[in-house]
């Protein structure tokens, strides 16, 4: 296994800021799908392609060309109409995704794709006024009474389930998630 030391430096995904941090990416001696290098570390998040694709490296999905050779992206993007396609390509094509228990989604705020920070349980969220609202909006759009919303938050599960996804959005700081479970 290569050092922290011999490590290329990671590449900088703006939409996915830690994504060593967020499991996103972990240490392998693989070798990339996309460009047969064993770089110490392999992206371990869902590829949406056609194709079988084992182990892709981090600087193949920042530079895009694993996403070109493999017409592959890393998480199912709909941007809301307003949002330019540039940005729903960089996120969809260029930026780890992440593994959700049902389909993920990227959160958007400011005209702009938000930055996913990782999952987040009840205790992750504790006090974080902005997300937890976002959450309660989710819910109650389901019809969800007071009492199974305030229950539901409760048991959120960083590891387990029910899990909420953390997002900040990289405009104004405000932070926003959504939540899901088998």
């Amino acid at each position: 296994m290569l050092k922290v030391a011999e490590l290329e430096e990671l590449p900088v995904f703006v939409y996915h800021p830690d994504p060593v941090g967020t499991g996103s990416i972990k240490a392998s001696e693989q070798a990339c799908d996309n460009c047969s290098q064993r770089r110490g570390l392999v992206y371990t998040g869902p590829v949406y392609c056609e194709e079988e694709v084992a182990a892709l490296c981090p600087w193949c999905i920042a530079d895009g060309s694993a996403a070109e050779r493999f017409d592959a992206t890393y998480c199912d993007v709909l941007g809301p109409p307003e949002i330019d396609g540039t940005v729903v390509d960089a996120i969809a094509r260029r930026t780890p995704g992440f593994s959700g228990w049902q389909q993920e989604r990227w959160l958007f705020h400011c005209g702009d794709g938000a930055a996913f920070l990782g999952p987040a349980g009840a205790r992750e969220l504790r006090g974080d006024e902005p997300a937890l609202s976002s959450l309660r909006a989710e819910l109650g759009a389901h019809r969800w009474t007071d009492d199974q919303i305030d229950g539901y938050l409760t048991a959120l599960d960083r590891t387990g389930q029910p899990t909420a996804y953390l997002f900040e959005c990289r405009s104004c700081g405000t932070h926003l998630a959504y939540s899901d479970f088998t």
